[in-house]
C-alpha cells in the first residue's frame, strides 16, 4: 500500500507541437495531462501552512509551460520533462504522469492515445 497522499490535477490542457510527423511540428494540437503527485500532507493540514505542500495552481501552470515547450517526437519524453518538474518540488516523493494525445495521427477510429510514467525517489 502506498503510504501517501495525493494531489491530482486531471485534465490541464496544453497547446504544442510534438510528434515525429512534419505536419504535426507545424500545426501542433492539444495535449492533456494528468499528474498525481504522492507527498506527506499531515503537515500541512496540521499547520494550514501553503508552504508545507505543493500550490496546485502554480504547479498546473508549470506543467501547461513544461508542455508547450521545445517539441519534441515523443509524448514519452514530454510525460518524463513534467516528471522531473513535479519532482523538483521537495514535497513530491512519487508522481504519476499521463499524456494524451487525442488528436494524433491514426488512421483507425479511435478516442484516445496516453502514455503513462510513474518515477520517484523516497
Amino acid at each position: 500500500m502506498n503510504p501517501f497522499d495525493r494531489i491530482t490535477l486531471t485534465g490541464l490542457r496544453a497547446n504544442a507541437f510534438h510528434g515525429v510527423l512534419a505536419e504535426e511540428r507545424r500545426t501542433g494540437q492539444v495535449f492533456i495531462i494528468d499528474v498525481t503527485v504522492h507527498l506527506q500532507l499531515q503537515e500541512a493540514a496540521a499547520t494550514d501552512d501553503l508552504a508545507q505542500t505543493i500550490h496546485y495552481g502554480e504547479l498546473a501552470e508549470e506543467i501547461v509551460g513544461a508542455v508547450e515547450r521545445d517539441p519534441v517526437d515523443l509524448i514519452e519524453t514530454v510525460a518524463e520533462r513534467v516528471a522531473q518538474l513535479v519532482l523538483a518540488h521537495e514535497p513530491a516523493k512519487i508522481v504519476e504522469v499521463t499524456v494524451h494525445k487525442p488528436s494524433a495521427p491514426i488512421n483507425v477510429p479511435f478516442a484516445d492515445v496516453s502514455v503513462t510514467i510513474v518515477r520517484g525517489h523516497v
